[in-house]
């Protein structure tokens, strides 16, 4: 299975830059594998496709303000520091841009506690240590970071966090959850749709494209996911009583199938852990029946992930039909729902 084999070329101009308001006015690209047809239809009539009795799982993470500003010591060089992971109260992975940024060097961050680097990691990462812990600060000095392909200011922040977020920790937003607001969440429960919640704390190698000639041999990037006694309930009550488990995003769809992995019967139980589930075609689904996500980078682990779904030959055509009808991609694009 070669990386080339998710690839695709996409016109720049179909990269999304802002957001779309209200949320639910996004484009969504529906497709049915049972006969690999394609409709579409707004965000917000999404209800046409999902029954009553079926489950959404959605990822409540929230991404923090991560993004920092400070200089070196000594010297005063200016550096950007993107938290990634926090390890311990006081010690963060991060990415740091800014030169000599090695083992032993200090910095300081106007209006937080300073640090140093502990340890090089691979390219520009780096284990640091606060003085102090950080995150009490990040809300009022932090800045939300942004997809690297996002060149555009975002003016309203809140526009990268979904309706639901709740707990914070990711480096970047579940964007599949962009397009729900709180009108359509209350239609759908109206509607006899239930709803849940996981938790995994996203990480920026999510926009890495795999770098290995043979996608099995990438190295997944590990993040911590949880699912607790409640999503554990509704999903069992819901496979009984033959409702399907609608994953909004890939994120909540290798939450799910990260906690089937733990046990071998046929019920889901609550897990909490590190997570570094690779899913790529041949894969057996255990528990996600439906997902609604995004449209993904070409040669990313997430269309691998969607092609395990519904057959790659399959996703790319319907990515190229998307094109044809110029769907927005990426963060801020529309959506797709894959039944």
């Amino acid at each position: 299975m070669l990386t080339a084999d998710f690839n695709y070329d996409l016109p720049i101009e179909l990269i999304a830059q802002t957001p779309l308001e209200p949320r639910h006015s996004s484009r969504c690209f529906v497709l049915d594998r049972s006969n690999n047809s394609f409709a579409h239809i707004q965000f917000w009539d999404i209800d046409k496709f999902i029954r009553p009795g079926d489950l959404l799982v959605m990822n409540e993470t929230r991404v923090l303000r991560s993004r920092l500003f400070g200089k070196k010591i000594p010297g005063g060089g200016k550096i950007e520091i993107l938290l990634i992971r926090k390890l311990s109260r006081l010690e963060w992975e991060a990415m740091i841009g800014g030169s000599g940024m090695n083992t032993g060097k200090q910095f300081e961050i106007i209006g937080a506690p300073g640090g140093e680097v502990i340890r090089v990691l691979d390219g520009s990462i780096r284990l640091i240590r606060f003085a102090d812990e950080i995150e009490p600060f990040l809300e009022k000095i932090g800045h939300v970071p942004l997809p690297p392909y996002i060149h555009t200011t975002l003016e309203n922040p809140e526009r990268y966090q979904t309706v639901y977020a709740h707990k914070p920790g990711s480096a970047a937003a579940p964007t599949a959850g962009l397009h729900f607001t709180p009108e359509l969440l209350n239609k759908l429960r109206a509607n006899g749709i239930r709803s849940t919640f996981v938790n995994l704390q996203v990480g920026l190698d999510t926009f890495a494209p795999v770098t290995e000639v043979e996608a099995d041999r990438h190295r997944i990037h590990t993040e911590w996911c949880s699912l607790g006694d409640e999503a554990a309930t509704l999903i069992n009550e819901t496979k009984q009583s033959g409702g399907r488990i609608i994953a909004v995003g890939t994120t909540s769809v290798r939450t799910i199938e990260s906690a089937a992995s733990q046990h071998f019967d046929q019920s889901i139980h609550p897990f909490e852990g590190n997570t570094n589930l690779f899913i790529l075609p041949g894969y057996k689904f255990k528990v996600v029946d439906a997902m609604i996500t995004n449209f993904h980078l070409p040669k990313s682990t997430l269309l691998m992930l969607v092609s395990a779904f519904t057959g790659r030959e399959n996703i790319l055509s319907a990515y190229n039909e998307a094109i044809r009808l110029k769907y927005r991609f990426f963060s801020f694009g529309d959506a797709m729902l894959i039944l």
